[in-house]
Parts: structure tokens; sequence; C-alpha cells
């Protein structure tokens, strides 16, 4: 068993507010549970910063290769939103072998 884990850091565009952030963040999380139903996602970090956002994903597959897949397509899903710019994304994977 593998367990796939993504952080996304990301820069909102003209957000001035927190709930301006939230009209942005809540699509975005609500899009990647959509189009990838396994996963698990939330907004993870910067909770109190009205332009920057983290978001992680989790993902648990029988195969590194495949929670590596669907992690850099959740990436790609991000990245290629025209509202917001991607700083970072670090992804890391556990298997069950490892204490």
């Amino acid at each position: 068993m593998y367990i796939g884990a993504l952080t996304l850091d990301i820069l909102l565009g003209d957000v001035r507010s927190l709930k301006q952030k939230r009209s942005v963040v809540r699509p975005l999380v609500a899009e990647v549970q959509r189009r990838f139903p396994g996963v698990a996602v939330a907004e993870t970090g910067h909770l109190d910063l009205h332009r920057r956002a983290e978001i992680g994903v989790a993902v648990v597959s029988a195969s590194a290769a495949n929670c590596n897949e669907v992690l850099d397509a959740c990436e790609r899903l991000v990245a290629f939103r025209p509202e917001i710019e991607l700083l970072s994304a670090r992804q890391r994977l556990f298997n069950d072998d490892e204490e």
C-alpha cells in the first residue's frame, strides 16, 4: 500500500479579503475532488492570509506509479488555473514498509 501526499503553495490573483479568497479556493478544492473522487483534498495552510493558500492532496493506492500519476494530474489541474499562480509543489510517497 502506498500513500501519496501533495502540498501546493499557491498565490491568488486580485484577492483583497478572506471572503474573496474562499470564493477562489473553495471551487478549486471542489474541482479537484470532482475530477479525482478517490483523493482527499483540503485547504491546509495560510488560512489567515488572503493572497496565499496551501492545498493538500492525499491518495492511497496499491502502486507507487499510480500514486505519482494521480498526484501529477492534480498538480497540473491546479497549475493551469488562470486565476492563481502555483508557487511550489511538493510530493511525498509513503509505503507500509516504512517505519
